[in-house]
């Protein structure tokens, strides 16, 4: 049987945040539990897990995959150090971020992330917060539609493809908006689907994925014990720039001057990996300088 998610970069996160017995990690990004299982296998048996994620789905899997002794919780990691602190996780040895949208829930249609398949427009991590893609589509006027799909899409013909939004309102599914945008984007062979970034930009927006990965990084500074480690996997150069530049200021120093990134091996083997960098940091005590 296929497994429903595969961790990328599961060595190197071992190698670079180096998990000792007895440690206290938090997985901010549990899903399936891919990298919260190699993790936990490193600290135990005095060792100690959280793990958190937005996906109420995800921590369903989760709960089923990882031993009870886990701590499992349901909310944003900008929340990180109210859950840590309400749990008793602080300080911690080592955190984790995991970035993006995993293949699982890619490829159920029903959540909308994917303009290969029909379905509503949705693209919500967190299916109980409020603002969907359709309501970002239909309820943002086209100035706003046209910022967020040329600064999170990184999408030439943003004004175009914001036009025919507004045009064709209302636009109640993915397949709808595909067509839609690839009526207003020339098509490449070296770009891939026209909707492409369209879609990753909304997906951006909805989740506001940009400013909680922000919000995390000062948060994971303040609940991370001087000596310990910060790790981000991130998939698109907006998420990398951020942590980036974060991790060039203090309290933080970076272990590589380089992100690191899949082998050949992993990458035949999980096409998720192609994109994917990681970045890892220490945290300095306070007052000293990276």
């Amino acid at each position: 049987m296929k497994p429903i998610h595969q961790p990328v970069l599961l060595s190197e996160v071992l190698q670079e945040l180096a998990p000792q017995r007895g440690a206290t990690v938090i997985d901010c990004t549990v899903g399936f539990g891919g990298h919260a299982i190699a993790l936990y296998a490193a600290i135990t048996p005095e060792g100690r897990l959280l793990g958190i994620d937005q996906d109420p789905d995800a921590l369903s899997s989760a709960r089923q995959r990882l031993p009870e002794a886990v701590v499992l919780r349901h909310g944003n990691f900008r929340e990180v150090e109210r859950i840590a602190g309400e749990e008793g996780f602080t300080p911690a040895d080592a955190v984790l971020f995991d970035l993006g949208v995993s293949s699982a829930q890619i490829d159920r249609a029903e959540r909308g992330f994917s303009f290969r398949a029909d379905g509503p427009l949705d693209m919500r991590m967190d299916p109980t917060q409020p603002v969907s893609a359709e309501s970002v589509v239909n309820e943002w006027d086209e100035e706003e539609l046209e910022r967020i799909i040329r600064e999170y899409g990184e999408e030439r013909h943003a004004r175009r493809v914001a036009q025919r939004i507004v045009e064709h309102r209302p636009i109640r599914t993915t397949k709808e908006l595909r067509s839609i945008v690839a009526a207003a984007v020339p098509s490449s062979p070296h770009m891939g689907h026209p909707a492409r970034r369209t879609f990753q930009a909304l997906r951006i927006a909805v989740n506001d994925e940009l400013g909680a990965l922000s919000a995390a990084l000062e948060a994971a500074a303040r609940i991370v014990r001087p000596g310990g480690r910060v790790g981000v996997i991130s998939f698109h150069s907006l998420e990398d720039r951020i942590v980036k530049r974060r991790f060039q200021l203090a309290p933080y120093e970076q272990t590589t001057k380089k992100p690191i990134q899949a082998t050949q091996a992993e990458r035949e083997r999980n096409p998720r990996a192609r994109s994917a960098k990681l970045r890892v940091a220490v945290v300095l005590p306070e007052g000293q300088e990276a």
